[in-house]
């Protein structure tokens, strides 16, 4: 054999191994990747062939697959569509799918590997391979109570409610408005699809925008807990000590402006207690006391409540923030800071989760949303066990922080949430966003508070209320009170 011929067979060798090794990598390496890519043609009019397991809420589907008449043989279909979209997303042909459809689509399709015994029955018995099930951690009363208060505020509102369980960080309610229905982009008739993909596009409401943890804003005087929880951790402050109060907090430096309270009261006093200053939500004794505890302090306390992660899997969410990474800020940004002003935005579900971690001693668990995955023929695949995220305080001083909540509801600005017979705490946010638009009313609460079974934080973002009606105690406030009814059974 020739030279030329030689080295045309080697070079002819190594591209029929480099071949073979691409096809073993992409067949086994990548193959569950390739498949789970949205868009995958392949894989969607498979999966569309499948009868698709379902999500459950209390045993009950808010999500799963019925047969139909097309090609297809199986509909996706949403009973209670807008009430859970935000959590199950859409199943969609043309559009992929999105949230919980998306995040669980392996055991809901029955491609998950450990559906494989599954799959091997049903090709020796000549079925089609099923999918599994999704059971959700959601009250469904409480879920429905979430969406009737945003409701009873006109159709034009827009807000959100996120529900906890403090001692676990199981979701129990996440209600969004407005809303959309996941059932027209599951559809078969693919020009319909498209239409009602271009109309919720085209919506400047943003209907599938999952505010609860999508949406960050001023959080306003509710970002005071956090303010309190470092006060009490690195001042060493007891609800009883006097701080400063009065009309107005000044600057060094020859600043001119000056920090005011709402309706440019002075609290009670140019000195005040602690505990008092959060019932009455006084600006100038928070903003003086972001100013002795310093950025890095507050910013610290922030990252320990969850500010700056995303901890929920399987549904979108933007992080939290104190202030944008890396900005020193002066003297009147970060009293505004402390206040739940200047930078400083979060989500319905980082709210949620401060309260949570005030009612469970300090600690901050990860929210989740899926309680329990099964396979077609219900055994357990999974099972979300608790998982602690972060120490934010010290138990004494949550304990200290819940009562001064409590004073709040019962004394304070927080009077909405009382409930006959249970021990509420809460904190009430109104805050100002830009000249041409209302305010954002804002309310946490956990109750009850010697031994919290729930925290809620509610948003409402804007409503048809007059502006010099808009405080959070006032909209947000009846509205966690009723979540927190419907979890206690009230």
């Amino acid at each position: 054999m020739n030279r030329p011929i030689r080295a045309l067979a080697i070079a002819c060798l190594v591209m029929f191994v480099a071949l073979l090794a691409n096809v073993n990598y992409v067949q086994f390496v990548e193959a569950d990747s390739l498949n789970a890519k949205n868009g995958n043609k392949r894989v969607i009019n498979e999966e569309f062939s499948r009868d698709r397991g379902a999500i459950l809420v209390k045993g009950d589907p808010v999500a799963e697959s019925v047969k139909s008449d097309d090609q297809y043989k199986y509909q996706r279909r949403y009973p209670n569509a807008k009430l859970y979209a935000p959590l199950t997303g859409y199943f969609s042909y043309i559009f992929g799918r999105s949230a919980l459809e998306n995040a669980q689509n392996s055991v809901l399709s029955g491609s998950d590997n450990r559906l494989f015994v599954n799959r091997v029955v049903d090709l020796l018995s000549n079925k089609q391979p099923k999918g599994g099930s999704v059971e959700l951690t959601i009250d469904p009363f409480a879920q429905k109570t979430a969406a009737a208060g945003l409701a009873d505020l006109g159709k034009d509102t827009k807000g959100a409610v996120v529900a906890l369980d403090p001692s676990t960080g199981a979701v129990l309610a996440m209600v969004t408005q407005p809303s959309y229905d996941p059932n027209r982009l599951a559809a078969h008739d693919f020009s319909k699809v498209q239409k009602a993909w271009d109309d919720l596009r085209k919506d400047k409401d943003q209907p599938m925008l999952n505010r609860g943890t999508q949406q960050i804003l001023p959080p306003g005087s509710t970002f005071k807990l956090v303010t309190a929880a470092a006060a009490l951790e690195d001042l060493d402050l007891d609800p009883s000590d006097k701080i400063k109060a009065g009309r107005t907090l000044g600057f060094k430096g020859g600043i001119t402006y000056k920090l005011v309270n709402e309706n440019g009261s002075n609290c009670g006093g140019d000195r005040i207690t602690f505990e008092q200053a959060l019932n009455v939500s006084c600006n100038v004794a928070f903003g003086g006391l972001a100013l002795k505890l310093g950025q890095d302090k507050l910013a610290a306390q922030a990252r320990k409540f969850g500010f700056g992660t995303d901890p929920l899997a399987g549904i979108a969410a933007n992080p939290s923030r104190f202030t944008t990474e890396g900005t020193d800020i002066a003297g009147p940004q970060l009293a505004q800071s402390g206040i739940g002003q200047f930078e400083v935005a979060a989500t319905p579900l980082q709210m949620a989760m401060v309260a949570a971690g005030i009612g469970n001693d300090g600690d901050v668990m990860r929210p989740y949303v899926v309680k329990t995955v099964r396979s077609p023929n219900l055994r357990v695949l999974d099972q979300t066990e608790p998982e602690r995220l972060s120490q934010a305080m010290s138990s004494g001083n949550a304990a200290q922080l819940r009562d001064m909540m409590v004073s709040t509801v019962e004394r304070g600005t927080a009077t909405s949430a009382r409930i006959p017979g249970v021990k509420v705490g809460a904190k009430t946010g109104t805050a100002q966003s830009t000249a041409d638009r209302p305010p954002y009313a804002w309310f946490v609460a956990l109750a009850p508070a010697d031994n919290p079974k729930v925290a809620v934080a509610v948003v409402v973002e804007s409503s048809n209320t007059a502006r010099d009606e808009i405080a959070g105690g006032r909209l947000a406030g009846p509205i966690a009170r009723s979540v927190i009814e419907a979890v206690l059974g009230k």
